[in-house]
């Protein structure tokens, strides 16, 4: 729980204060006065002002007690009293050219720090899963296609397009574009025995799915790697205990079915159920090295208003793993492509929900930010730095949006400007901003919803 808290608070006040400095750096070099820069908002915990600052500057910076948000306030004559001699250093009185890149200077710092993470991350580099699949899903679009689980995918792409799959969650990526983009994703597999490689085709244009989560990747039928079928710990008085499993044993078969895969066993464990009772069935086993059948009795859960079996015990040995850093040149550019990746998916799957084909319930808030950045942290520095990268891209995405509230709605404003030559009026400038609100709020609610419900649903 600390380090959720304290993994949310470093991510909140990194991501705010590099969206300010953004409004600030721009700011001070278009020769407007900032007169303070806040990240958080209440109480000021901590204030100073730095003597050394850009000539005819005198800012103070704050940082207050609550870190969701912050703020530049700039010399303004719509805001206060501005003396003459300061005039031409009031914001308000900037050309329409420095206003624009002052205010759209906040979300593109987010999107230059997410380039600068992914980069730090590819530059580092991260241990990630080997890409070879697992037990595909029953009556999946992978099952379909042909797959069985085993297959090392080295190659993947878009019409005809492919480049080479670093990693498990290389492939994962691809698979969601192709799914939330409806476009067909081509696997290359590796050859086995001197085979030579072959292609295989899963059709996600097909999926007409509306939501990024486990769901989809069901329907895909590619759930996790490649794991071998092992029993781990156990825990004391569960199913697994009683009935004589023990750490190590590799499961080979439960009644006819044989077993290649952790996932397929978990699968197939969770599936061994008969209407409200557990399903007794024989397993074969290797344990040290030597057979033995013995019978499993699960037990009966019920998740998600569904009964499910659960032995008690940690199913699957870990993936096989590799690697993943790339030289300097690369990892920028690649640091690069996956920031314009990340956005545009963010991008299009705001487009859909707005029209409809898209689920609202892909909006997060606050408490499943928490606790991703809780899990991140608890993964590895890298880890952490790729949750930051993909939350500063969102943070940039969102501020874009063309809402009255962010700084996308007063580009807006900006752009009608240029358009017309006039500045929108006060009384239609107030309409528009409580609209704003009114639609922010809304979100806010809707995202908070989501995450109660699948933090604690």
């Amino acid at each position: 729980m600390l380090l959720t808290v304290i993994a949310f608070v470093v991510a909140l006040g990194v991501l705010i204060a590099v969206h300010e400095y953004g409004h600030y750096r721009v700011a001070v070099a278009c020769g407007v006065k900032v007169e303070r820069f806040s990240v958080g908002f209440g109480k000021a915990l901590l204030r100073w002002q730095p003597k050394r600052q850009h000539p005819g500057q005198q800012t103070e910076f704050v940082i207050g007690a609550f870190p969701f948000g912050g703020y530049v306030k700039m010399l303004d004559e719509r805001e206060g009293p501005v003396a003459p001699e300061e005039r031409h250093r009031a914001f308000n009185t900037q050309p329409l050219r420095s206003r624009a890149a002052i205010v759209a200077a906040g979300p593109i710092a987010n999107l230059l720090l997410a380039v600068a993470l992914y980069t730090a991350v590819n530059w580092i580099g991260v241990q990630e899963p080997v890409a070879k699949l697992g037990r595909p899903v029953a009556a999946s679009l992978a099952e379909a296609a042909g797959l069985r689980g085993g297959e090392h995918v080295t190659q993947a792409g878009f019409d005809g397009d492919l480049s080479p799959v670093q990693s498990f969650e290389d492939l994962r990526w691809r698979m969601t574009r192709g799914a939330l983009d409806g476009h067909d994703l081509t696997l290359e597999i590796a050859g086995e025995g001197g085979k030579p490689a072959r292609q295989v085709l899963l059709p996600l244009s097909r999926m007409e799915t509306k939501d990024a989560d486990p769901q989809m990747f069901r329907k895909i039928g590619v759930l996790a790697p490649l794991t071998r079928p092992e029993i781990g710990e156990v825990m004391a008085g569960s199913a697994a205990e009683r009935s004589g499993l023990r750490n190590g044993d590799v499961v080979r078969a439960i009644g006819d079915t044989a077993i290649v895969d952790g996932q397929q066993l978990r699968e197939v464990i969770r599936a061994s159920v008969d209407g409200d009772q557990p399903r007794v069935q024989a397993w074969r086993l290797e344990r040290g090295g030597q057979p033995l059948t013995i019978d499993v009795k699960p037990e009966v859960r019920e998740e998600g208003g569904a009964k499910v079996a659960r032995i008690g015990a940690y199913v699957g040995a870990a993936p096989e793993m590799v690697t993943v850093r790339q030289g300097l040149v690369d990892g920028v550019w690649r640091g690069v492509v996956r920031t314009w990746e990340v956005s545009a998916l963010t991008v299009r799957m705001m487009g859909k929900m707005v029209i409809g084909e898209a689920s609202l319930k892909n909006l997060s808030g606050p408490l499943t930010i928490a606790d991703y950045a809780g899990k991140s942290a608890s993964l590895g520095f890298t880890q952490y730095l790729v949750f930051l990268a993909l939350i500063s891209v969102s943070l940039g995405v969102l501020n874009l949006m063309p809402l009255p509230v962010l700084d996308g709605g007063h580009l807006m404003y900006y752009l009608w400007e240029g358009l017309t030559g006039k500045s929108v009026s006060d009384a239609w400038m107030e309409r528009l901003q409580r609209g704003g609100v009114a639609l922010l709020l809304v979100m806010m609610s809707v995202a908070l919803f989501n995450d109660v419900t699948r933090l604690f649903g």
